[in-house]
């Protein structure tokens, strides 16, 4: 599971930051971080987009509403991308 820097020490996948007196990261860890925010940014959206259909709130978590609401969203999405 991947998160932002808010998370650390909980064994999430979190981006890589400067240790103390380094000027910069490593190739590595910028394309890691690269790809981390890509992933990140579709699931970010896809929250935003959620709470525009005010889907989350209306489901008040009640039994596993929320659950079907992200699956039928899920869904919607793919059969949009697959044109």
């Amino acid at each position: 599971m991947i998160a932002d820097g808010g998370y650390r020490g909980t064994g999430l996948v979190i981006p890589h930051r400067h240790g103390p007196g380094q000027a910069e990261l490593p190739a590595w860890k910028e394309e890691h971080n690269r790809s981390h925010r890509k992933v990140r940014a579709r699931v970010e959206h896809t929250f935003a987009r959620m709470k525009n259909w005010k889907i989350l709130r209306d489901c008040r978590l009640k039994g596993d509403g929320v659950h079907h609401a992200m699956l039928g969203i899920a869904r919607l999405h793919n059969l949009a991308l697959a044109g």
